[in-house]
């Protein structure tokens, strides 16, 4: 059942475990998320980006996500959320496809725009009773940053800010940067356990962390231990998504015909990826 991204991150904080937001970008990734979150009895998240709302259209992709949702999870709480919206006009756009959680990122902007901008975002969201979740620091990505002039130290969330972001904006979610990174982007060697614990303790809202496609056990542990309430993955979706479909077509000779026999494979892979993370995360049961 579609539910309120409160209900699931609140329960996981006080929990203490973490729940898997996995981007989806079309019909076969959506399924295979929720059926790994049927069998597992595991709460989720599904993200959709803008740049997947561009490839398979906005209200279509939003549909699909409601209605296998629908049709297939039975008692298990699934968010529907936006991931790096950039703007209050596209936030506006997700709230009116029945978005239950927002994210706006404005962390490459200054903290007082960043802080602005979220308190605008805030603002409209919490009147359509939906979550808003913002970034502070920077996650980074692959080819944005120049990684022989890398100062992680200036990259990483600040505790002190933290507090005044989350205090003036009222934002329900902070996504923070430890020593993470996006995607194929190398991260920290050591991730900044106690600049988290500190962050969560001034904070005290459910944390995020970005770029967790390739944590698994002991990091993992250690961030739900600091504060995470919420890993994304979207890497590690893409990868199983392209190794299977890659496998199955086998070379350029192939002589299948039938594209349900390529994208039958491609979604189990998603499932049994999806289901490992769950395991990562504790979440298992907890629907």
């Amino acid at each position: 059942m579609l539910v309120n991204a409160r209900d699931i991150l609140l329960k996981a904080k006080e929990g203490k475990y973490a729940v898997g937001a996995f981007n989806a970008s079309n019909m076969e990734t959506v399924q295979g998320i929720v059926m790994a979150a049927v069998e597992k009895k595991s709460p989720v998240i599904i993200q959709i980006t803008e740049s997947s709302m561009k490839y398979a259209g906005a209200r279509e992709l939003a549909e699909i996500v409601k209605t296998v949702v629908q049709e297939r999870s039975n008692s298990v709480p699934i968010a529907l959320n936006l991931d790096h919206g950039k703007t209050l006009d596209l936030v506006r756009k997700a709230v009116e496809l029945g978005f239950t959680e927002v994210m706006i990122d404005g962390s490459r902007q200054t903290f007082e725009d960043n802080k602005n901008l979220t308190k605008r975002v805030v603002d409209f969201a919490h009147g359509e009773n939906v979550p808003v979740q913002a970034e502070l620091g920077i996650v980074p990505y692959l080819g944005e940053i120049d990684t022989s002039e890398l100062n992680w130290e200036v990259l990483m969330t600040d505790p002190d800010k933290a507090k005044e972001f989350v205090d003036f904006t009222k934002v329900d979610f902070l996504a923070v940067a430890i020593g993470n990174a996006h995607g194929f982007f190398r991260e920290a060697d050591n991730c900044d356990w106690e600049r988290l614990d500190r962050i969560s303790k001034l904070t005290n809202i459910p944390l995020v962390l970005h770029g967790a496609s390739d944590w698994s056990n002991g990091k993992t542990d250690n961030a739900i231990k600091g504060g995470i309430c919420c890993f994304n993955v979207d890497t590690d979706i893409r990868l199983a998504f392209m190794h299977q479909l890659c496998q199955t077509i086998g070379s350029d000779k192939c002589t299948i015909t039938d594209p349900r026999k390529v994208m039958d494979p491609v979604r189990t892979a998603i499932k049994k990826k999806v289901i490992e993370k769950i395991n990562f995360f504790g979440s298992a049961l907890k629907a």
